[in-house]
């Protein structure tokens, strides 16, 4: 191995001890040196080398000798969730649905062919922002995979498969391209509890007004009130109306 291939070598590992380390902060912070040594798997002075420079950059913050994750890193997710005008607008709606509904709203959009919270309303909405989800267990996730074409959804399902999550997930791939068909001819998805026992949801596509897709709008809550009159007639309805509301905002402002 030469020089510089070998320097390319330990600069990644490099920043994967990094980005581990912060991971391990996700999951507790107020972790101790001990701890994050602990947690993962690294040496205590190689942990705290990266602490010192992770602290010293403000992605990192020490109290009373534990670790806390810094709102530099808030900077940074912030511009992620406003890189497209029409998330800030989705925003607006996602809240509007909430407070409408009383139910769980949400915007999700794709990121590396995973579902990714951008905007939630309801218990544990800050707490959910940036999670990833399986597409196509979620409403919302199978709106996304009915935008693309076959060979997209053929490569998806072959990079990520289709594992079983509940009884009720798609795990058959003839099956998954019927549910598509079926999302793009009636304009909206539903979750027969496919993600989770006992919970059902509802989305629509997001559009811009040039007709990019830009995500994908949604309601879920208990099984117990999301009748199939909620869920294939007034929810799809609403939902339907805040996505054009998003449209128009972004073309008229």
């Amino acid at each position: 191995m030469g020089t510089d291939e070998a320097e390319t070598d330990a600069g990644v590992s490099t920043t994967r001890k990094t980005f581990e380390i912060l991971e391990a902060l996700k999951e507790e912070e107020g972790l101790t040196i001990t701890g994050l040594t602990r947690r993962t798997g690294l040496s205590k002075s190689t942990v705290y080398r990266h602490l010192a420079t992770l602290t010293d950059m403000g992605y990192v913050v020490e109290r009373d000798g534990g670790y806390y994750i810094g709102f530099r890193l808030l900077e940074i997710s912030e511009q992620a969730r406003n890189r497209k005008t029409g998330y800030n607008a989705a925003k607006r709606k996602v809240f509007e649905l909430g407070q409408e509904t009383g139910e769980r709203a949400v915007f999700i959009v794709e990121e590396l062919r995973e579902a990714v919270y951008i905007h939630r309303y309801g218990s544990l909405s800050n707490t959910m922002i940036g999670k990833r989800r399986p597409l196509h267990s979620m409403a919302s996730g199978k709106v996304i995979l009915s935008e693309w074409d076959d060979c997209a959804v053929a490569d998806f399902i072959e990079e990520k498969g289709l594992p079983k999550i509940t009884d009720n997930t798609i795990t058959d791939p003839d099956d998954l391209t019927a549910e598509l068909d079926r999302i793009r001819e009636r304009g909206y998805a539903v979750n027969n509890e496919e993600h989770m026992d006992g919970l059902r949801g509802v989305a629509v596509p997001v559009y811009t007004p040039d007709d990019e897709f830009l995500g994908s709008l949604g309601l879920f809550g208990p099984a117990s009130r999301f009748k199939d009159e909620l869920v294939h007639e007034e929810f799809p309805t609403l939902l339907r109306d805040k996505a054009g509301e998003i449209r128009v905002t972004l073309a008229y402002g």
